[in-house]
């Protein structure tokens, strides 16, 4: 009866095994599908965007929808290439989790306030820029931070977010002041609130977003840098690359592209959308 018992057990065992290699292999695969192929097959594209940020991408809790500027951008790119009734699927991330998701194959690509920068294209690649934001910040109105020259004294505290490009820039623009770094916009502005730091930075149009449902604090200061943003995909899909920029050109000459940004940031008050326009 032992010797029966041993041999189910060895069986059931190389039986799993078999299943973990099997699945591991299909992993591997799934990472290295032509994502443009695979598109076209479904007819569907699926994005990684962010739901926390006002303007961009933020989840309305009233029907559950992410509604924002990327997501607009996300739906219309998806028409351009593959038609009227392709389907744009929206899966939420954060400035930590998007390269992960799209590097597992959970993404086709990411549309989500992402700046282009050197590092980071020795991960992904990048589209064409399709929005041109800029570093400023965002303190309590009446605060005597004007610029970013005011942070750049000892012991004064920055709020900025995990896996940002901001948190490396306030480094060389103020390097003397000190960063506590939050993970999302929403526990970032509920820090500023509470006064755990003297302003909060990112980029112009996420500060924007914030500064609308919270009156009491304003953008202070001219961008101090450049960040253009840029719809992020997985190293080796060139095709899709190609389409996307393709579309991305073909919605700014529609005018479809500058309806966008007058949707969401003509009426944002200090913010001159006509400087992103294409």
């Amino acid at each position: 009866m032992r010797k029966i018992l041993k041999s189910v057990a060895l069986i059931f065992t190389l039986m799993a095994s078999l299943v973990l290699l099997s699945s591991c292999g299909a992993k591997g695969e799934v990472k290295n599908i032509d994502a443009w192929d695979q598109a076209q097959k479904t007819d569907s594209i699926t994005w990684g965007v962010k739901a926390d940020t006002k303007l961009f991408g933020l989840m309305d809790v009233k029907d559950s929808q992410i509604k924002g500027f990327d997501i607009d951008i996300a739906k219309a790119l998806t028409k351009q290439m593959l038609g009227k009734k392709a389907k744009a699927n929206f899966i939420q991330v954060t400035s930590q989790t998007r390269i992960p998701l799209l590097k597992n194959g959970n993404l086709d690509a990411i549309i989500a306030t992402m700046t282009i920068t050197k590092e980071r294209e020795k991960v992904v690649d990048f589209s064409n820029s399709y929005f041109d934001a800029g570093q400023s910040l965002l303190v309590k109105k009446g605060s005597s931070i004007k610029s970013v020259k005011d942070l750049n004294k000892p012991g004064t505290k920055v709020i900025g977010v995990v896996g940002s490009n901001s948190v490396e820039n306030i480094k060389k623009f103020a390097p003397k002041a000190q960063v506590i770094q939050l993970q999302d916009y929403a526990q970032a502005l509920t820090a500023l609130k509470s006064g755990q730091g003297a302003a909060l930075t990112t980029d112009n149009g996420i500060l924007f977003g914030m500064a609308v449902d919270n009156p009491n604090y304003q953008v202070v200061g001219k961008a101090f840098t450049k960040e253009p943003y840029g719809i992020a995909i997985n190293k080796g899909q060139g095709q899709l690359k190609k389409h996307l920029n393709q579309a991305l050109k073909e919605l700014e000459e529609s005018g479809e592209y500058n309806k966008l940004v007058e949707k969401w940031f003509g009426n944002i008050a200090g913010f001159d959308y006509k400087e992103v326009e294409r």
